[in-house]
C-alpha cells in the first residue's frame, strides 16, 4: 500500500432505514414503544414494555446479539468481501455478462463501492475487476433506466467513481481503471459520458506512461489506443498534452517487453499525425521518428507513414518558414 494513500472518512449508513441498525441504542425506544395491544389493557402494556426494554438492553450488552462494533463488523466485512469475490468470478463467465450488465442494482452497488473508497481494499479490487470484465458490453445508461434500484447512482457519478480509481496511487486500481476506460469507450453510447472528462483522462494516462511499472504503461497505452480513435477532438487534445508524444516514443524505443504495447503506441502516433492541426506538435520529433524507422524493423512501415504525413504534404516546415521569414519565392 503506498505511503501517501489515505482513505476518506467513513460514514456509517448501513441500516439507517431499519428500526435497529446494529450500531447503537438510538432506535430501541421507538421499536418497543409501538404496541398493537388494545387501549383497555394499559397495565399489561406497561409491564410488557418494561420487560421488552430490559430484553432489548441485553441485546446491546457486551455479549448481546447486536453488539457488533468490533468482531461483528469484521465478520460483516468478511461477508461483503466474499460476496464481491463471487460477483467477480461470475463476471468471468461469458454467459453471465448479459444478465449482469442489465442488473441495475448490481451495477449501482459496484460503482458505489468504488465511489466511497472506504470499503475493504480487496472488495474494491474485486469490484473493479468485475467491471473490467463486463466493460465491453456495459452500457452506462442502465444506471438511469426504470429498472428497480434504491441506490442513487447516475452515469455522471459512475464516471466520477472511475476517475477516482484512475487517480489512485494504488497500482492495481489505476491500472484497472485505465483498462476499464479503454473498454467502456468502445461503446458509442458511453462516449457522451466520458468525453466531458477526456482532458483529465489524457493527463492521468500520460502520467502513467512514465511510471516504471510495465503493467501501468501497458494499461495506459491500451486506453489511449481506444480513446484516440473516438473523434478528431480527442486526437487534438492528446497531441497537445505535454509529454504525450515524447513518452509514447519512449515506449517504442525502450522497448516495452510486450511487443503489442509498442505496436499500439506506434499506431497512436500515426493516428495523431493524421490530423493536420497536430503536425506542429509532431514535427519537433521528426529525428526520433527517422531513428526508429531505421532501427526498429517491426514498426518501420508505421513510422514511414508518419514521416510521409509530416513531410510530403503542405502546411509543414515550408509553411512555418514562410511565416517567419516571409515569402521566399
Amino acid at each position: 500500500m503506498p505511503r501517501d494513500h489515505t482513505k476518506p472518512p467513513r460514514v456509517r449508513t448501513l441500516g439507517v432505514n431499519t428500526t435497529i441498525s446494529g450500531f447503537g441504542l438510538e432506535n430501541v425506544g421507538k421499536v418497543y414503544s409501538d404496541s398493537t395491544t388494545p387501549p383497555n389493557d394499559q397495565s399489561k402494556i406497561e409491564g410488557s414494555t418494561i420487560t421488552k426494554r430490559r430484553s432489548a438492553g441485553f441485546l446491546f450488552d457486551e455479549d448481546g446479539l447486536f453488539n457488533i462494533d468490533d468482531e461483528g463488523r469484521t465478520e460483516r466485512q468478511q461477508c461483503a468481501v466474499a460476496a464481491s469475490n463471487i460477483i467477480r468470478n461470475f463476471s468471468f463467465m461469458p454467459e453471465n455478462e448479459t444478465i449482469m450488465v442489465q442488473h441495475r442494482h448490481c451495477l449501482g452497488t459496484i460503482f458505489q463501492c468504488l465511489e466511497d473508497q472506504n470499503a475493504d481494499d480487496e472488495l474494491i479490487t474485486n469490484m473493479l475487476e468485475a467491471l473490467v470484465n463486463l466493460a465491453p458490453v456495459l452500457d452506462l445508461r442502465i444506471l438511469s433506466s426504470s429498472k428497480p434500484s434504491y441506490i442513487k447512482m447516475t452515469e455522471k457519478s459512475a464516471v466520477h467513481a472511475i476517475m477516482g480509481m484512475l487517480s489512485s496511487s494504488i497500482k492495481a486500481w489505476h491500472c484497472a481503471a485505465a483498462e476499464l476506460i479503454g473498454r467502456l469507450i468502445i461503446n458509442p453510447d458511453n462516449e457522451s459520458f466520458l468525453v466531458p472528462v477526456i482532458s483529465q483522462i489524457y493527463r492521468r494516462l500520460v502520467d502513467l506512461l512514465s511510471v516504471p511499472a510495465f503493467d501501468a504503461q501497458a494499461a495506459a497505452v491500451s486506453a489511449l489506443y481506444n480513446v484516440s480513435e473516438v473523434n478528431m477532438d480527442c486526437r487534438l487534445k492528446l497531441a497537445s498534452e505535454r509529454w504525450a508524444v515524447d513518452r509514447l516514443l519512449k515506449i517504442v524505443k525502450a522497448p516495452h517487453p510486450v511487443s503489442e504495447v509498442c505496436r499500439k503506441a506506434a499506431v497512436i502516433l500515426e493516428s495523431l499525425v493524421s490530423e493536420p492541426q497536430n503536425r506542429m506538435h509532431l514535427l519537433v520529433h521528426e529525428n526520433n521518428f527517422a531513428e526508429i524507422l531505421t532501427s526498429e524493423g517491426k514498426y518501420s512501415d508505421t513510422f514511414a507513414r508518419i514521416l510521409y504525413e509530416l513531410t510530403a504534404r503542405p502546411s509543414n516546415k515550408v509553411t512555418s518558414g514562410q511565416a517567419i521569414w516571409g515569402n521566399i519565392n
